[in-house]
């Protein structure tokens, strides 16, 4: 008999309750912004929390950006490593086109928005990363609520594609976001990494190794000036997958089914939660989106994304040669870089990162991502109703 502990558990691990309990965590943020009662909400994300003495008194907005997106992007990163060793990427020709697919709708948001604000007096380039992104828990919740009739290969293409997306937009972060780098603690970090790597190749499955090793790591990288979240993508990669004789499962894959549910029912809601919160006191939402940085961040993510995806994957099977499923048509494809569209977690980040200096363009850019995940979502979940009716008549 399940104990409600488990129902729990089973219901996160759904990908439809996590997006769920995420949109709901932004719509509170959102209206708790724009109330009677905003200050409360600015106090309590501006409240600092941690010691000084490890340089971690923060606040817990920024606890929730660089600590518990740590999370999000270790399942992330564990779920990437199985799709390598395992899953879809294991082989090449399997694996190019989703990763171009994901190449594809990276770039042309990128480009679209440099160019959109580098032509405008007013732009504001340093944001080119923010269309970058796409949101697994919202991607999947959408795909899970409007593409039920869909076959599973358009989840399996859109999965793969939004882990690429992933592991791009974390090396974005490192590489671009990153304002200054302090070399002792990112080589102590290293030497952790090698160790966590050593420590799964003697099979070490002890999690008092494990967990202080992990925030060591994730503490070493906060204290270089990389993004923390680094330590998350960085430790799922160099978890062992092939499970040995006698195990059900690898480390991976029990991992992942151990943290998916704190990822999504916890870390990535409140994460929205802290970051959704626009106070839009003192600003014309419509004239703002018309603004060059919100402009390119809106059609970055609802035009780019699937122009990039669509492009990317008719690139590479016309001059690769390399088919799609069979069962997938073009359109299929169409419908999931418009659900690539849907940006706002890690695209909420990249706007702190890129605009943490300025109150005012930050409140712009994350009004832009708010709106374009919303209509990247509604748009979807026209075209995915569509494709699915269509799957549903031919399988008959």
């Amino acid at each position: 008999m399940a104990t409600p502990t488990k129902v729990l558990l089973a219901g996160l691990r759904d990908e439809t309750v996590g997006g769920v309990i995420l949109l709901i965590s932004a719509a509170i943020a959102l209206v708790w912004a724009n109330s009677p009662w905003a200050s409360a909400y600015f106090n309590l994300v501006n409240f600092q929390v941690g010691p000084e003495a490890l340089h971690l008194n923060l606040t817990l907005g920024q606890w929730a950006a660089d600590g518990l997106l740590a999370i999000f992007f270790f399942v992330a990163g564990l779920e990437l490593k199985y799709e390598f060793v395992l899953g879809s990427l294991r082989t090449a020709s399997t694996a190019l086109v989703p990763i171009a697919a994901a190449l594809g709708g990276m770039i042309i948001p990128a480009l679209i928005y440099v160019v959109i604000n580098a032509t405008s007096a007013s732009g504001h380039v340093n944001g080119w990363g923010i269309p970058m992104a796409t949101d697994i828990a919202f991607a999947l919740a959408v795909l899970a609520v409007a593409g039920r009739k869909l076959p599973v290969e358009v989840r399996i293409f859109l999965l793969t594609l939004a882990v690429v997306d992933d592991l791009g937009a974390i090396t974005v972060i490192a590489v671009f976001y990153t304002e200054s780098l302090v070399l002792a603690p990112l080589i102590g970090a290293v030497v952790l990494l090698a160790a966590y790597a050593w420590l799964q190749y003697k099979r070490v499955s002890t999690p008092w190794i494990y967990v202080p090793l992990a925030f060591g790591v994730w503490t070493l990288i906060h204290a270089s000036g990389v993004h923390a979240t680094v330590a998350g993508i960085a430790l799922g990669l160099l978890t062992r997958v092939r499970p040995d004789r006698g195990e059900e499962a690898g480390p991976a894959e029990r991992l992942q089914h151990g943290f998916h549910p704190l990822s999504a029912g916890f870390c990535v809601p409140a994460f929205a939660f802290f970051a959704a919160g626009v106070s839009l006191a003192g600003i014309q939402p419509l004239q703002t989106l018309t603004e060059p940085l919100a402009l390119g961040i809106v059609v970055g993510l609802v035009i780019g994304k699937p122009v990039g995806v669509v492009g990317a994957t008719l690139l590479v099977t016309r001059f690769k040669k390399i088919a799609i499923a069979d069962i997938l048509g073009w359109r299929d494809i169409i419908a999931v870089g418009i659900v690539a569209g849907v940006g706002f977690t890690v695209s909420l980040l990249i706007s702190e990162l890129a605009f943490e200096e300025s109150a005012s363009l930050l409140t712009d850019a994350k009004l832009a991502v708010l709106t374009a995940s919303v209509i990247s979502a509604l748009l979807a979940s026209i075209a995915l109703m569509r494709r699915g009716r269509h799957h549903e008549a031919i399988s008959g």
